[in-house]
């Protein structure tokens, strides 16, 4: 049980905020007198209890370890068939639907183990915090992999899933599944900053069906010394070390690398597990989303018919990008852009128009 233990919220929260997608703002200058654009980034104890190996009568599951970190109480199992062990796990109290045994064989037939967690309410109540702590584990294997088909045994729709992957040499890939690049880089509307949760869930949604649900998407990979701009502060190495990092070298800050997938499964969908590979790719990618602000003084110079001009094609550019990207209603954009919205006339005047030529 020394190999699990009960992890500091706050490290994903960090995790988290450090590579979360992020708006930047550029303000132009005064176009009658040239400057720099000036940038704001903005974002969007371990008790042992008892060890025991032993079979459970006639399920073919073994007890192989059992004991309590923290709020939880873990039981590590092997079995020798999928049908005893769904049995076993209900009649513990373990709440999984009736032929579960479906998603656990594979799992039996490569001979892993199955870590179960179960929330103690008693020690969760004693404990002060008002969430659950994240479970953080230490174990070898020559598998790099994921196991999520187990969390579709209780699922109902898809699930959504961040992975926050940290490496010494660079992105961490999937092997198994394509990964594709969240949009990025693209010119919005300002009202988008009051609006960036709604955006960033249409636009993710919109993404997730155009590649058929069957993708990763790939929202960040950074050096974590640095970042440009920053969604939050770079982990320190007091955190770092928290969130599992055991190779840091203080005479080498550079040799973390954090690649971050945001999966959105389902059985039919992922019917695979999530299996990873480490490269030495440490090129930078972010979801990063740009917001021009106008001018807003006095324009006296011949120069502002110009460049009013352009801004009106730059608003009408952030539109239809807004648009593509969400599938939002490109007049109702243009209204909280405040662009004018293009006269049509109703659909039975064109319709006589096209019959009489007129």
């Amino acid at each position: 049980e020394g190999q699990v233990q009960v992890g500091e919220p706050k490290i994903i929260e960090r995790l988290d905020a450090f590579s979360a997608p992020s708006l930047v703002e550029y303000f132009d200058p005064d176009p009658c007198n040239v400057m720099l654009y000036s940038e704001e980034a903005e974002s969007a104890d371990a008790a042992t209890v008892e060890k025991a190996r032993s079979p459970a009568d006639g399920l073919g599951v073994t007890v192989e370890s059992k004991f309590t970190v923290g709020e939880y109480d873990i039981v590590i199992l092997s079995a020798q068939e999928s049908d005893g062990l769904e049995t076993w796990l209900i009649e513990n109290g373990y709440n999984i639907p009736r032929g579960a045994s479906e998603l656990l064989q594979p799992y039996i037939k490569q001979q892993l183990k199955f870590f179960v967690a179960k929330v103690n309410l008693e020690e969760f109540a004693q404990s002060g915090f008002q969430s659950l702590r994240p479970l953080q584990m230490a174990y070898e294997s020559s598998r790099f992999m994921l196991p999520i088909r187990l969390g579709m045994i209780n699922a109902q729709g898809e699930q959504d899933l961040i992975v926050y992957l940290l490496s010494p040499q660079g992105q961490v890939e999937l092997t198994n599944y394509r990964t594709v690049h969240i949009p990025s880089n693209v010119n919005l509307p300002v009202f988008i900053k009051e609006e960036f949760a709604d955006f960033y869930r249409d636009m993710f949604e919109t993404s997730h069906k155009r590649e058929n649900k069957k993708v990763a998407f790939l929202e960040y990979a950074w050096d974590m010394s640095w970042c440009d701009p920053c969604a939050a502060d770079p982990l320190t190495p007091e955190e770092l070390k928290q969130a599992g990092v055991f190779w840091l070298n203080p005479t080498n800050p550079n040799n973390v690398f954090i690649t971050r997938l945001h999966v959105r499964y389902s059985r039919s969908t992922f019917p695979e597990d999530l299996h990873f590979t480490t490269t030495g790719n440490r090129q930078n990618f972010q979801g990063r989303y740009i917001l021009n602000h106008p001018y807003e003084g006095e324009i006296t110079c011949p120069e502002g018919r110009e460049y009013r001009k352009y801004v009106k094609q730059r608003k009408e550019g952030e539109v239809q990008t807004l648009a593509k990207l969400t599938d939002w209603d490109i007049n109702k954009i243009r209204q909280k852009a405040k662009l004018a919205v293009p006269h049509q006339d109703p659909w039975w005047q064109r319709i006589f128009r096209r019959l009489t030529g007129r």
